[in-house]
């Protein structure tokens, strides 16, 4: 059993900053590709970022160039440092490794 817990969310004014954490326990071995995803409200889940066991990161076209996706092999956590935050940037964001998930962070971006 996996658990992913994330945290680092809040509220920030348009062109802040934000890193999001997520923490893994359990058995993560094997599990290489880490990724993050966001549902704003009243949209469908979207994937925003995803880093391989190589390092290989690939990003949405609507964040590229402003967030950035990395990852502390020995403490079992992947980030997301955000910058440049638009008011569209806001909804929960969740980490993913294989079908675990976290229970999702809130990030609100004021315009």
């Amino acid at each position: 059993q996996v658990q992913l817990v994330e945290s680092g969310g809040g509220l920030v004014q348009a062109g802040g900053s934000l890193r999001l954490s997520c923490a893994a326990s359990g058995s993560i071995f094997g599990i290489n590709t880490r990724a993050w995803y966001r549902r704003a409200p009243g949209k469908q889940l979207e994937l925003v970022a995803i880093i391989t066991s190589a390092g290989t990161t690939h990003y949405a076209d609507s964040v590229k160039g402003r967030f950035t996706v990395s990852r502390d092999n020995a403490k079992n956590t992947v980030y997301l440092q955000m910058n440049s935050l638009k008011a569209e940037d806001t909804g929960v964001y969740y980490c993913n490794f294989n079908e675990y998930w976290g229970q999702g962070t809130q990030v609100t971006v004021s315009s």
